[in-house]
């Protein structure tokens, strides 16, 4: 499979904002009698149970999803060294998704159907969750989602670990404003994510004094934004909000540089690029940047100083931790939780026990909310410093309660 994404990929996930006809047909894709993948259970009949792990090992995501991978396969090891998961020790199996939203669908039904994984890890943009979520769906089977999304979607079959919208666009926005930034160009990838991102954010903009200047999309794994650059330079915006995803943000940030601009100048706040991309990217082009998340590296606590020592011991020294990765990691251990609390594997079992619990994760403690299978979390606002990590610059004081469909703001009732 290519690296690129496939035209009929990025329609894919572009159409699944929509009604999910083509959705539909990326789980059709993955073959065989639907009724007969629906009836795929998990074996739990062995010493040891399987877990699916679905990232992007190749192609333009997989600047950010291999660390990811990482992560889970770290939760893993540690769970399997304190005993396991209802005394069974836990089988990773993992499946390339290839930066192809189609591609996702396959593997989701191959580790459910195949592999008969209990449990599902994994995806990164919204349009590899799309494809995937009829999948998921139609074999009642559980997939762990780890990174920040564009809100406006629940699922029976999904929990979120990651922030949806309130947890991390929403304070963004309302960071932006008190400091005066009232005036935003949007740059981001062209599919479900910064689409449905920048639709919130122009509503937010529309009620709370702030104006959009532009808005402009470059396909997933673009290099060339040359004239992107140029009209955000031209607009006369105090900032830039950006949705890009992936290996595009390279070409972008080294672009914007070039240009003369500067964090000073028209500061840009990023709400897909952690430590991980900053590496990748390099300092010299995000130093004094701005990034929406609800951990860092940086984040003070005795449980990320160990997750970071875990993490380096496992991966090396200079690898960073970043928000993806943690929400990853610790989706496995809620998962864990869950089941020991429900005593079964069973799918239904697992989500019924979810609602309350809690873990001491990294990034501070964390709540699952059994009503939307979301998770209670901290929002941060950080700032890339010269050695390449992030310092936050402000945070919410506390969780915030997850809000996926915005009903606790009235500006957002039309969405």
């Amino acid at each position: 499979m290519s690296g690129l994404i496939t035209r009929r990929g990025l329609l894919a996930g572009i159409s699944a904002l929509g009604a999910g006809a083509a959705l539909s047909a990326c789980g059709a894709k993955t073959g065989g009698d639907t009724s007969k993948a629906a009836g795929a259970k998990a074996d739990t009949s062995g010493d040891t149970v399987r877990v699916g792990l679905l990232n992007s090992l190749s192609g333009t995501m997989a600047i950010s999803e291999v660390t990811v991978h990482n992560a889970l396969l770290l939760a893993v090891k540690e769970i399997n060294a304190a005993g396991g998961v209802l005394g069974k020790q836990l089988k990773p199996v993992s499946q390339d998704g290839a930066s192809d939203w189609p591609t996702f669908a396959e593997k989701a039904q191959a580790l459910i159907t195949d592999s008969k994984v209990v449990a599902t890890f994994g995806c990164w943009t919204s349009a590899s969750r799309k494809a995937v979520k009829p999948v998921f769906e139609r074999n009642k089977s559980l997939l762990f989602y780890p990174v920040q999304y564009e809100g406006l979607e629940q699922s029976p079959y999904i929990f979120y670990s990651g922030a949806t919208t309130n947890q991390q666009i929403v304070p963004a926005l309302d960071y932006l404003k008190k400091q005066g930034l009232t005036k935003l160009y949007l740059v981001g990838s062209d599919y479900v994510f910064p689409r449905t991102a920048n639709k919130i954010i122009k509503t937010y903009a529309k009620a709370n004094g702030m104006e959009v200047l532009g808005e402009d999309y470059a396909p997933l794994g673009s290099t060339e934004f040359a004239t992107i650059v140029n009209k955000v330079r031209s607009a006369g915006a105090d900032a830039v909000f950006n949705t890009l995803n992936g290996d595009s943000n390279v070409a972008f940030f080294k672009e914007y540089k070039s240009a003369g601009l500067t964090a000073k100048k028209l500061p840009v706040l990023s709400v897909s690029i952690a430590e991980e991309e900053v590496k990748s990217i390099g300092t010299q082009y995000l130093e004094g940047q701005l990034t929406a998340w609800n951990y860092y590296q940086t984040t003070p606590g005795a449980a990320n100083e160990k997750f970071v020592a875990a993490y380096q011991a496992a991966y090396g020294k200079d690898k960073p931790t970043s928000d993806p990765m943690e929400a990853a990691y610790i989706s496995v251990h809620l998962w864990k939780a869950m089941v020991e609390k429900a005593g079964s594997f069973d799918v239904e079992k697992v989500k019924a026990a979810s609602d309350g619990i809690e873990f001491d994760a990294p990034e501070g403690k964390v709540t699952v909310d059994g009503a939307t299978q979301h998770v209670h979390k901290t929002a941060r606002i950080g700032k890339v410093t010269a050695n390449g990590l992030i310092e936050e610059v402000w945070n919410s004081g506390g969780p915030i309660k997850p809000d996926p469909y915005l009903k606790g703001y009235d500006w957002a009732a039309d969405l």
